[in-house]
């Protein structure tokens, strides 16, 4: 297997408090920022989104060779890349094949794990501990009260979570067919689509 390019947009360890923290997202953390102890699985997709695929056109650009006139020194403001502009193939590869796609893959990551979490025992959720406790100390008298027996269950953190994970998945197949799209338009990639690209990026580094 060739060298993975993933370590730059590799997401923080993972586990199972890593899916579960509800903490609200404030601001778009920065992936190049040092890691944050308390950095939440939303945060990092939200994150590694905001720096990849909501800024893909400026990401692309990037790539385009500097016009000569920028060596002018009374040139001082660089004219703006026409949308059509085919970049240059080699450059296109390179960001597909190191910035795109690994940061892809991390989501993926994440996704996929937290899935997992989602369908486990989770022994330790607070509220399901509460319940318990508080189960322990009724005392159901129907007599006196017809809906002291009755149970209505609260949602549980795994449940929760699945539902975040599917909002998420559809968040994500939404993004990456922009960001296809775009880098499709301006590189010339016209052969294959973003799942086809994913899945053979994978079986050369590694990823599922």
């Amino acid at each position: 297997m060739a060298d993975s390019p993933r370590s730059k947009f590799d997401h923080p360890p993972l586990s199972p408090q890593f899916c579960f923290s509800t903490r609200a997202l404030k601001g778009s953390p920065s992936l190049s920022s040092p890691p944050r102890p308390l950095l939440t699985g939303t945060d990092f997709l939200r994150a590694s989104r905001s720096t990849i695929d909501d800024t893909i056109s400026q990401n692309l650009n990037a790539l385009s060779t500097p016009p000569r006139q920028r060596l002018d020194p009374t040139f001082t403001s660089r004219q703006p890349i026409p949308p059509s502009h085919t970049l240059p193939a080699p450059a296109c590869t390179q960001f597909v094949q190191n910035v795109l796609m690994p940061s892809w893959q991390s989501r993926s990551d994440i996704l996929n794990y937290c899935a997992s979490v989602a369908i486990s025992d989770d022994p330790l959720d607070p509220d399901i501990l509460a319940e318990r406790a508080t189960d322990r100390e009724r005392v159901i008298d129907e007599r006196l009260d017809p809906y002291s027996g009755r149970f209505y269950p609260k949602e549980t953190r795994t449940e929760v979570l699945a539902k975040v994970v599917r909002q998420e998945r559809v968040v994500e197949e939404i993004v990456r067919e922009r960001s296809w799209r775009v880098v499709s338009e301006r590189c010339g990639f016209t052969d294959a689509g973003w799942k086809e690209v994913l899945e053979t990026w994978r079986e050369k580094y590694g990823g599922k």
